[in-house]
């Protein structure tokens, strides 16, 4: 078995352990994993973006699983609908007071895992850090990865994709480990 081979097989082996503890986490409060994910991303990104069609694109399943998922989590009251001033047919989802409780519960959900790369060093983090965000860039780039608010893909980074890494709307240098997977201010 090739290098590249083994790589795959241990990325799934990573996939799988943070699908487990998504299901762990699902059990617990009685809500599935892509309710959980769809939670937690609300939570933490811009409301312009947190709307079924984006959700749809940045977990790769149809409009439909998450349109189910979304009644669920709002009949729950962890979310709730904003209706465009404009169209009342489009919304965006905002979570309300009983779904930032339920946040804080579940955001702690692979914390396992930042126990376990804590016992890596400094060199090795940013090493493993460089080569994801280097994968999620080029597999964007052949439309595997759909969504993707990375430095890389933004407008406002200027580079080589190496080691000259610069944030025009920061308008700084970045260091490798400085370099965002998931950027609040990310504009393609």
């Amino acid at each position: 078995m090739n290098i590249e081979s083994k790589i795959v097989n241990g990325l799934e082996r990573l996939s799988e352990a943070l699908k487990a503890l998504l299901w762990e986490k699902a059990k617990t409060y009685g809500i599935s994993p892509i309710q959980i994910q769809i939670l937690l991303f609300v939570a933490k990104h811009k409301r312009e973006i947190c709307n079924v069609s984006y959700l749809a694109k940045e977990f790769n399943v149809t409009k439909a699983t998450i349109s189910d998922a979304v009644r669920v989590l709002i009949k729950k009251e962890y979310l709730e609908k904003d209706y465009s001033p404009t169209d009342n047919r489009r919304y965006n989802l905002l979570v309300t007071s009983s779904g930032e409780d339920l946040v804080q519960q579940l955001s702690g959900y692979a914390d396992v895992f930042n126990k376990e790369l804590s016992s890596f060093n400094e060199q090795e983090l940013a090493n493993i850090f460089d080569t994801l965000s280097k994968l999620i860039f080029q597999l964007n780039q052949k439309g595997i990865i759909q969504v993707q608010r990375t430095c890389y893909n933004c407008k406002y980074y200027s580079g080589d994709k190496k080691e000259n890494h610069h944030c025009n709307l920061l308008n700084s240098k970045l260091k490798g480990d400085e370099i965002r997977i998931d950027c609040d201010e990310f504009e393609g």
